[in-house]
């Protein structure tokens, strides 16, 4: 059902822009405001909100059952055919809620090509809304840093997991199956993004998005990964060894573990995104490495994996109670090896920081390298 408070507060939000109304396709932002998770397809549906706090769903007839079922008594269900198209019922949607020839954001649930249909049949102002949330959605009531303190915990038990599993001469493939078969029996059954399994020279790349390389003996291995538990997701990164490590591995791996902690400790009192990126990165270039990390050090994290605030260089606004976000420095060598570690972290009513992952980051070896 709608969630009043979240909807009276992005009211608020709107008048402080300027905006009349804004437009949510099916997105995270539709599901903060009213839990309905659904994904876009190219039947028009979502949720006009106005900044007097009244609303209006957008229905395919296909979705109307889902939609009602979602919303609840609404004031009005702009209802439409596919034999219709939807701009005629967008449009007395806007006329119920007063929003002809009005401001109205859209947020990046909406296709382009559908905020073109309706600037081309009615009067109307298109905004961009990409941002307009972020102020609600990053700021966690104790309820959703609960959601996330689980989340988080059922992540670490899928690392402990990983630890006792991984061996030489299975693929990385391997180790992808088995991690949602390893969240299951953690209790979460839904991935918040396709994990990473990343060994040897392929953990160099941040984003590998490979999977058939063998596991040898003396691999580092970075694993990212993540669930999604009743809407909020978790997400961090480990980086085993298989076997002993050389000296080089070593003094990679306590480089970016000694730069993790500092991000961490960075988390004060009116301190910023941009502090903690700083924190973190001055380990790291201090030690001759800065070249190799060339990334953010963290993102937020809630509904979606990557959400505001971003621990970034320029992000200059105190964080604040209730923020949670990833703290995850890396070193890149190429063709030789990577290592992250990435533990997420939420700002208490005081300033400082809980981290919210558990598993180990000191050096790790597999149980049966």
């Amino acid at each position: 059902m709608i969630r009043e408070n979240r909807l009276k507060k992005l009211a608020h939000e709107l008048s402080s822009l300027g905006f009349d109304g804004i437009y949510l396709g099916p997105s995270t932002d539709l599901e903060y405001i009213s839990g309905l998770d659904t994904h876009p397809d190219e039947r028009v549906r979502g949720l006009m909100i106005s900044k007097d706090a009244q609303c209006f769903a957008m229905t395919p007839l296909l979705y109307k059952e889902e939609m009602q079922n979602a919303f609840g008594d609404i004031p009005f269900y702009a209802e439409w055919n596919d034999h219709e198209g939807f701009t005629d019922a967008f449009r007395l949607g806007c006329e119920k809620l007063g929003l002809v020839g009005k401001k109205i954001a859209f947020n990046d649930g909406v296709r382009a090509v559908d905020m073109l249909a309706i600037r081309d049949t009615m009067d109307i102002q298109l905004c961009n809304g990409l941002k307009v949330l972020d102020p609600l959605r990053s700021r966690k009531d104790e309820d959703e840093l609960d959601l996330l303190r689980e989340a988080s915990g059922m992540v670490d038990k899928v690392v402990y997991k990983l630890i006792d599993f991984i061996r030489p001469g299975m693929t990385e493939r391997d180790i992808m199956k088995m991690i949602p078969q390893f969240f299951e029996e953690a209790g979460c059954y839904e991935m918040s993004f396709g994990p990473i399994v990343a060994s040897g020279p392929n953990g160099s790349m941040p984003h590998y998005s490979g999977d058939k390389r063998v596991i040898e003996k003396n691999d580092v291995i970075i694993l990212d990964l993540g669930g999604r538990h009743n809407g909020y997701c978790s997400d961090t990164t480990r980086t085993l060894f298989v076997g002993a490590p050389t000296d080089e591995q070593k003094k990679v791996y306590e480089t970016v573990r000694r730069a993790q902690a500092a991000g961490e400790a960075a988390v004060r009192p009116g301190a910023t995104g941009q502090d903690v990126d700083r924190a973190a990165r001055k380990v790291i270039v201090d030690a001759g490495y800065g070249d190799f990390f060339f990334n953010r050090v963290g993102h937020g994290i809630g509904l979606a994996v990557h959400e505001s605030p971003f621990i970034i260089e320029g992000n200059d606004k105190p964080l604040e109670p209730g923020n949670v976000f990833s703290v995850e420095p890396g070193i890149y060598l190429p063709g030789k090896f990577g290592v992250r570690i990435e533990n997420l972290v939420a700002v208490r009513p005081d300033g400082t920081g809980e981290a919210l992952n558990h598993s180990p980051r000191e050096l790790t070896a597999v149980k049966n390298g």
